[in-house]
């Protein structure tokens, strides 16, 4: 096709892959640091990435409960990987920030704090649950009551290619939660990934300019079939499930179930779930002081409600057990969360069944306390 013809928004084209290193170098003269999934230290991450070359090219993941693994396979394809323990919740509410910095000036304090440099990210590989993850987290922190000003300054500023999702690992569940593996909404070029082919579909001006001079064609029918099949297989090779039609109301009124006490005999309480985790937001902030009594600091650091003092409080711990604190995240997460931001907190990624060192997964929790509630 004729490199200075435009696709229009909405529609599907296709391009050979070797191109998509000229849309990575147009995000780049746009000012947009590219950042996308590649292989460190035999893991997946979120990082800096120059070229397709980057991209964890012929590579699988095996997850299962507690287990993570790289796979070489033997095709050529860039995005047949599942993530990993990082999500994009990192680059839109960072781990750490340093909210101020105060320095002892005379008789009072100075406030010296540097602005930040606020980066333009260029989200390349976004599935369909992280996407359903930032709405979620947009949501939390651009509510129309408050804005939280550091996640919105991200926010505002980022281009995002999504990827429908082929190949689920066995711990996902997207499915159950209305949340993949198709992309439908909320991105500026959503990318489908063929043995030969990207096929994509222009969700933005913005995207649909920064298409000038990439040759493409525009999807056949052969084309579109196939992106459908594909999808269809994988929703059917999403073999994990978990049953939503009675949440929340099956948590929030059996709170007081025996079944918490077998749950909190197995959870570590370490926290992995809720890190990993690409919806969940507790923080904290931490204020230091240096030795001269010179210079003060705050920062806001992720926290965790499996953290023992993050219920911590005058007059004791309000969660000073395991099981109680098990217990919030996940009655926050599939029940009270829904009556504050009208959905559930989560996205069926599977995370938290893949990282936690107990092998404790979410949806059969779910099933075995309902099955407990009927006897």
């Amino acid at each position: 096709m004729p490199s200075d013809r435009l696709p229009d928004i909405g529609s599907t084209i296709t391009i050979e892959k070797p191109a998509f290193n000229l849309l990575l170098s147009r995000l780049k003269e746009e000012g947009y640091l590219p950042i996308g999934p590649r292989i460190k230290n035999d893991s997946l991450i979120y990082e800096e990435i120059e070229s397709l070359e980057d991209l964890p090219r012929g590579y699988s993941t095996e997850q299962k409960p507690g287990s993570f693994r790289l796979v070489r396979e033997k095709h050529a394809r860039y995005f047949d990987i599942i993530p990993g323990s990082h999500s994009w919740k990192q680059f839109l509410f960072p781990s750490r920030v340093e909210l101020f910095t105060l320095r002892k000036n005379g008789k009072g304090w100075e406030n010296t704090t540097q602005p930040a440099e606020i980066p333009s990210y260029a989200f390349i590989g976004v599935r369909a649950c992280e996407l359903a993850a930032i709405q979620i987290q947009d949501n939390i922190f651009m509510r129309s009551d408050f804005t939280d000003p550091i996640y919105r300054a991200r926010r505002q500023r980022v281009f995002i290619v999504s990827v429908n999702c082929t190949h689920p690992a066995e711990t996902c569940f997207c499915t159950s939660m209305g949340t993949g593996p198709r992309v439908k909404e909320l991105f500026d070029l959503s990318l489908t990934e063929l043995d030969d082919v990207f096929v994509l579909t222009v969700g933005s001006q913005l995207a649909r300019r920064l298409m000038t001079g990439i040759p493409f064609d525009d999807a056949s029918g052969y084309i579109l079939t196939n992106v459908e099949h594909r999808l269809n297989h994988a929703e059917q090779q999403m073999r994990r499930r978990l049953d939503t039609s009675d949440l929340p109301e099956l948590i929030l009124e059996h709170l007081d179930h025996p079944y918490w006490n077998e749950i909190g005999k197995r959870c570590l309480s370490c926290a992995s779930c809720t890190q990993v985790c690409p919806t969940c937001f507790c923080w904290d902030t931490q204020d230091e002081m240096s030795l001269d009594g010179k210079t003060a600091k705050r920062t806001r650091v992720w926290d965790s409600c499996f953290n023992p003092g993050y219920s911590h409080q005058a007059g004791g711990n309000t969660r000073p057990t395991i099981y109680s604190r098990y217990r919030q995240w996940m009655s926050h997460k599939f029940g009270t969360w829904k009556q504050q931001y009208g959905t559930l907190g989560c996205v069926g990624c599977g995370r938290c069944i893949t990282w936690c060192p107990a092998e404790i997964d979410i949806t059969e929790e779910i099933a075995a306390l309902r099955n407990e509630v009927k006897r």
